[in-house]
C-alpha cells in the first residue's frame, strides 16, 4: 500500500532515530538517577533524510508514541522535537517559546484579553523539568535581551511571523507575537493588531499612540521580566516595535519616547501613512510620523493590497511602492542617518508571512511574487536584524554591513536609501 507523502516521510525518520538511539550509550548527568542521551547526532541524522525532503511535500517530525521506556523514551522524543523546531535545511535547537496572557484596560469582554507567544534564546539543562514539562532556561549569557513586539496585520494569524521571531530570536533578542480578537470598528470582529481608531482623526492624530494593544504588552513585560523563565533579563529600556501592514502602521505611528520612553526603534514591512478619506482628511494625505527614533520601511514592488486600496485615500497610486515611499520622504524629516527606506523587488504584500494563508483578510488583493519568497525572507529578516544590532545595540560591524547594502546593493534591492 502507497502511504501519504507525510507517513511516507515520517517513518524512516523514525526508524532511523530509533536506530541511532540504540546504538548511544547512556550516561548520567549530575548524580540524577535517570539516565539520557547524549544527543549529539540531530543535524547528521535530518542529513539522512534530504532525499526524502526533495521527493515529499515538506512536513514538521512530531514524537509518536512507541514501546520504548525510561531514558530511551525521553531522548527520542527530545530529539524528535529538536527536530520540528527546525526550517528546512538547519536544525534549531537553541529558539524556545512559553505563552502568556494579559488583560486590556477598557475592553469588554470577551474582547479584552491578549494572547502571547514569547520567543527567546534557551539553553538546554538536562532538568526534569525540561524532560517533563518542556520550560527550557533562557541563555544567560546572552542577556540582557533587547525586546521585539511584532504587531501583525488584520486578520493575519500571529504563527505566520514566526519565521521572523525565530531568527530575530537567535540574534540574542527577545521576541513577542500576541493574538488579540476584538471589535476596532463597530460590528466587525477580527483578528487585529489593536488599532486606536480615536488617535487617526485630524484633530487627535499625533497627540497619543495609535497602538491600543501597546500598553498592555508593556505592562505584561514588566510581568516576565520579574518571575519566570525570563526573570531579571529583559532589557525594559530597549522595546523595538515592529509590524505588517496596519500592524507596522501602529508600530511606527507609536514609537516615540513622548508615548513610551522605553522604546528605542521601529520598523514596518507593507507600510505606510496614508490618510483615510472617510475620516475627513484630503484625498493623497500622508500623515507625519514622530520621527524621533531609527525607523526601517520595507516596502514590496509586487504589493497588490497596497496598490489596490488606494480608494480609501482618495487616489490611485502610480506605483504599489507610492506611499510607502512618500511616508519616507514626507512624513519624517530624518537628518540622522538613522532612517531607512527599502523597497524589495519582486515582493508581495504577504512575502512577510509564512505561510501563506488564504482563508483570511484580503489576499485575492494581492500581486504574484516575482521573486523565490524565502530569499525576499532572508533578505528582510538580515536587514531588520541588522537594523537592530545597529542602532539599539550600537554594533559597528551591523552598521559596516548596512552600509555595503546602501553601496553596493543586492540583486533583491531595488532602492536602500537612508536620511
Amino acid at each position: 500500500m502507497k502511504l501519504p507523502p507525510d507517513k511516507s516521510t515520517i517513518l524512516p525518520l523514525k526508524a532511523s532515530l530509533l536506530t541511532l538511539l540504540a546504538i548511544i550509550p547512556f550516561v548520567s548527568i549530575h548524580g540524577h538517577k535517570k539516565d539520557v542521551l547524549a544527543l549529539t547526532s540531530d543535524r547528521s541524522t535530518l542529513e539522512l533524510h534530504k532525499d526524502n525532503r526533495s521527493k515529499h511535500y515538506p512536513v514538521k517530525y512530531q514524537s509518536q508514541s512507541h514501546p520504548v521506556t525510561g531514558s530511551l523514551k525521553i531522548a527520542e522524543t527530545s530529539l524528535v522535537e529538536s527536530l520540528s523546531d527546525s526550517s528546512w535545511g538547519e536544525v534549531q535547537v537553541n529558539i524556545r517559546a512559553f505563552y502568556r496572557a494579559t488583560k486590556v484596560e477598557n475592553a469588554q469582554p470577551p474582547y479584552d484579553t491578549i494572547n502571547l507567544k514569547v520567543f527567546y534564546p534557551g539553553k538546554m539543562s538536562g532538568s526534569e523539568q525540561q524532560q517533563n514539562q518542556g520550560i527550557v532556561p533562557a541563555d544567560r549569557q546572552q542577556a540582557p535581551f533587547p525586546v521585539v513586539i511584532l504587531f501583525n496585520g488584520f486578520n493575519t494569524n500571529p504563527e505566520l511571523y514566526k519565521w521572523l521571531a525565530i531568527k530575530l530570536s537567535e540574534r540574542g533578542m527577545v521576541v513577542v507575537t500576541f493574538a488579540w480578537v476584538a471589535e476596532n470598528f463597530p460590528g466587525v470582529v477580527a483578528l487585529t493588531p489593536g488599532v486606536d481608531i480615536a488617535m487617526l482623526a485630524p484633530d487627535t492624530y499625533g497627540t497619543a499612540p495609535t497602538a491600543s494593544a501597546l500598553p498592555a504588552l508593556l505592562t505584561e513585560l514588566e510581568r516576565i521580566n520579574s518571575e519566570g523563565i525570563l526573570a531579571g533579563m529583559l532589557d525594559l529600556q530597549k522595546i523595538i516595535l515592529g509590524g505588517h501592514s496596519a500592524g507596522g502602521r501602529v508600530a511606527i505611528e507609536s514609537a516615540s519616547p513622548n508615548f513610551f520612553s522605553q522604546v528605542v526603534a521601529a520598523f514596518g514591512y507593507g507600510v505606510h501613512t496614508a490618510a483615510g478619506t472617510m475620516m475627513g482628511y484630503e484625498a493623497a494625505t500622508i500623515l507625519p510620523l514622530p520621527d524621533l527614533l531609527p525607523l526601517l520601511l520595507i516596502g514590496g514592488t509586487r504589493d497588490g493590497v497596497i496598490a489596490n486600496s488606494s480608494h480609501r485615500y482618495g487616489t490611485v497610486w502610480k506605483e504599489a511602492t507610492t506611499p510607502v515611499s512618500r511616508t519616507f520622504h514626507e512624513a519624517i524629516s530624518g537628518g540622522r542617518n538613522d532612517s531607512y527606506l527599502m523597497l524589495v523587488e519582486g515582493a508581495n504584500h504577504f512575502s512577510f508571512a509564512d505561510p501563506f494563508d488564504p482563508t483570511t483578510g484580503r489576499p485575492f488583493l494581492d500581486f504574484p511574487a516575482t521573486q523565490p519568497e524565502d530569499e525576499i525572507r532572508s533578505l528582510m529578516a538580515e536587514t531588520i536584524g541588522l537594523f537592530i544590532d545597529a542602532h539599539v545595540r550600537q554594533q559597528s560591524t551591523a552598521s559596516d554591513k548596512l552600509k555595503e547594502l546602501l553601496n553596493d546593493g543586492h540583486p533583491l534591492i531595488k532602492s536602500l536609501e537612508r536620511k
